[in-house]
């Protein structure tokens, strides 16, 4: 493990960046963005774009390590350069930000109110690679819907076996288990969420830690336990379907958890605004972000 990043991901001011939309979530990134479905041709042509909006983006004087702990990659990009060098090595050598990697392959079909993950076969090796590429942790996503202890505990008991196994590489997981933001009774799915994680972090040995990923509570500062459990390096928050604005006042209400934002990073950037234009959107969008995150 890097001790520099790990110093900064556990102590410095500032926030993650989600730059990871996958397969699925490529055509919604883009059409924000202002390319639409029609302006390309192919998963191929499809990942090509994505990657340019994400290179412009990282290279933004905006963004960079000064308000920036962290950035969320999706596999294509770790394996693609920026600038002429591997992402995940730019991102550190040239932003002082530290890479990370989704590693999920998406959501299994629901039961018990939760879509748990697909199965990752190719997970060790995916790990491996990363390790060589200088990512320093990864990300996975589950979902909750409803406030069902089972599927609940499905989720967790997941997320926390293949955790190990990210750690067993030597890298430190992000353990997402997203509660969406209409679930019926999110308080309680909260609740339900809160205890299981508490639960299994009392699993892990004696220097292992995560970091935890979640929904922004429906009851201000829910989570202050597991932001103090030393088992936790850090608890970062997902904007989750509210606006930017939003996003940021429910999270400057939790103390010591910051930002980890996809969709609201990038709200209001598009392919047809000037390099001037694009800079200043993303650096108000990172200020604001950035303020409701160091509070």
């Amino acid at each position: 493990m890097n001790q520099q990043q790990y110093d900064k991901v556990r102590s410095a001011k500032g926030f993650i960046a989600a730059l990871d939309q996958s397969g699925g979530s490529t055509p919604k990134a883009l059409a924000l963005y202002g390319v639409k479905p029609d302006a390309y041709q192919g998963e191929q042509a499809m990942y090509d774009l994505i990657h340019a909006m994400r290179t412009r983006i990282v290279t933004s004087p905006a963004f960079n390590g000064d308000r920036i702990l962290g950035a969320i990659l999706f596999e294509q990009t770790m394996d693609r350069d920026v600038e002429g060098r591997g992402t995940a090595d730019y991102l550190w050598s040239v932003k002082n930000v530290v890479p990370f990697l989704k590693v999920d392959k998406g959501l299994a079909d629901e039961a018990n109110g939760v879509q748990v993950m697909k199965a990752m076969p190719g997970l060790d090796a995916l790990l491996a690679r990363a390790v060589g590429k200088g990512v320093f942790g990864t990300k996975m996503r589950s979902v909750i819907k409803h406030a069902d202890a089972k599927g609940i505990d499905d989720v967790v008991t997941q997320q926390f076996a293949i955790g190990k196994q990210i750690l067993a590489a030597g890298l430190v997981p992000i353990i997402e288990p997203e509660v969406d933001i209409h679930a019926t009774d999110k308080a309680g799915a909260e609740s339900l969420l809160k205890a299981a994680l508490e639960r299994h972090l009392r699993t892990l040995g004696p220097q292992q830690q995560v970091m935890l990923k979640l929904t922004i509570p429906s009851v201000d500062n829910f989570y202050a336990d597991l932001v103090s459990n030393p088992k936790v390096l850090r608890v970062v928050a997902l904007s989750g379907g509210y606006s930017r604005d939003e996003a940021n006042a429910r999270l400057a209400r939790n103390t010591g958890v910051i930002a980890s934002f996809s969709r609201a990073l990038t709200e209001g950037l598009t392919a047809q605004q000037s390099d001037a234009q694009f800079n200043a959107a993303l650096d108000a969008s990172i200020a604001s972000i950035y303020a409701a995150s160091v509070k």
